[in-house]
């Protein structure tokens, strides 16, 4: 039977040959950029420990008393603002601009988005480590690796650090398989799609695993026993979903008028020090446990689900929502999907104080899957990180059916990302 001419031939396999040289920068690159996130988390950290317990001890004050809060969070700011205004390269780009896919920087702009990154983690405003962390591993790959081999394309090497990165920051190479599948289908891949994520894969693989043999991460709440889903579990995941996405959502709509007012400052040493005032103000009203990224905040809730009331768990949520939205407006360096995380892990408990037949681990997931849809636009990874929290097979079915209309209602809207000109991104 004669073949019909019209049917497009599927794209030809990369041979073994041509793949099996990818390996070996893979791995370097994969186990490089683990170590330097680990390198600057552990240094932050140590701060952390320094201005939240030791320098307070010293004083005689409480550590996470309100004085005490905007007192740290304020000298953040001014450190950051010192760090943007002084240091060469001025920590980067502006990070309301900035995403997952990260720009390629010059290597004298690096040493200061690192030191302004960990003076953010350690300082406690609400971002993550993601987007500078891979803006960093992803210049020095570039630098590096068209220096030892000049003949190979720019964007391998982008791909390479970003797969690295984030197999790291989750601990799994799963969650960066995601990210690269989904970005690749948004374009024309020559050759099959596992062909393209092979070396990218070895680089996520290398990551995730120097990062368990050296920290140990783990996402899992451990809150109480998922079994088998029923009907009720149905109709909360189909609630709390869509609710975590219209909150993300004002987030989102809220982003260019919020970056707009502290842009009119017009210098970072007005600007960031301004955002430490608001953020301790928020601070005072949600409490401590809505500082920092929220991963270490999370398993505080997930141990005590019944611990708060649901105004209690409402208050949170608002407040740590807002502290993204400043944090990420004013200028810190840092990424919003962690403190997302916390957002919607404090919805998902509010809907169980609500309803106590809403069990914390649907609440959590769906409220988690909800807003980063919101915010990061991103369904695979919303989807990995929501059922990452609840090792349970069963949840994957309630995420995936809550998903649909959670993802029509941000769809074709505009980004939690913005243009240089201060517009939103669509």
């Amino acid at each position: 039977m004669a073949q019909d001419s019209s049917q497009p031939t599927p794209p030809a396999a990369a041979p073994a040959r041509a793949l099996l040289p990818t390996v070996v920068p893979a791995l370097v690159v994969g186990v490089a950029t683990s170590l330097l996130l680990v390198g600057v988390s552990t240094a932050a950290e140590e701060l952390q420990d320094v201005l939240w317990q030791d320098l307070p001890d010293a004083l005689g004050v409480g550590g996470y008393s309100v004085p005490w809060m905007f007192v740290v969070l304020v000298a953040t700011g001014i450190a950051v603002g010192l760090v943007v205004w002084k240091v060469p390269g001025h920590a980067g780009p502006d990070p309301a601009t900035t995403g997952l896919d990260a720009p390629v920087l010059p290597p004298a702009v690096l040493p200061g988005l690192l030191l302004a990154t960990a003076f953010m983690l350690a300082g406690g405003p609400s971002l993550g480590p993601e987007n500078p962390i891979i803006a960093v591993n992803v210049s020095l790959a570039v630098w590096a690796g068209l220096r030892a081999f000049p003949r190979t394309r720019e964007r391998s090497w982008v791909a390479l650090a970003e797969a690295g990165t984030i197999g790291a920051l989750f601990g799994t190479p799963v969650a960066a398989a995601l990210v690269i599948s989904e970005a690749l289908a948004g374009q024309r891949v020559k050759g099959r799609l596992w062909d393209s994520l092979f070396a990218p894969l070895a680089a996520a693989g290398a990551g995730a695993l120097t990062v368990s043999l050296v920290s140990e991460p783990s996402f899992d709440l451990r809150l109480p026993p998922f079994g088998r889903p029923g009907w009720g579990d149905l109709l909360a995941s189909l609630v709390v979903a869509p609710v975590g996405a219209l909150l993300g959502m004002c987030a989102v709509y809220a982003f260019p008028y919020v970056h707009g007012a502290f842009a009119r400052l017009r210098h970072p040493m007005l600007m960031l020090p301004a955002g430490g005032v608001v953020l301790g103000a928020l601070a005072a009203l949600g409490g401590h446990l809505t500082l920092f990224k929220g991963l270490d905040e999370i398993a505080v809730l997930a141990r005590d689900p019944d611990g708060w009331s649901a105004g209690e768990f409402a208050t949170m949520t608002v407040v740590k929502l807002a502290a993204l939205l400043v944090a990420a407006s004013c200028g810190f360096r840092g990424g919003r999907i962690f403190p997302a995380v916390f957002v919607g892990t404090a919805l998902g408990l509010c809907a169980h104080a609500l309803v106590p037949g809403v069990q914390p681990a649907v609440g959590v997931s769906a409220g988690v899957l909800g807003i980063l849809l919101a915010v990061t636009r991103q369904g695979w990874v919303s989807l990995f990180v929501a059922a990452v929290l609840v090792v349970s097979p069963g949840i994957l079915v309630l995420l995936c059916i809550a998903s649909l209309p959670a993802w029509l209602l941000v769809t074709g809207r505009p980004l939690m990302q913005l243009r240089e000109d201060g517009t939103a991104v669509r």
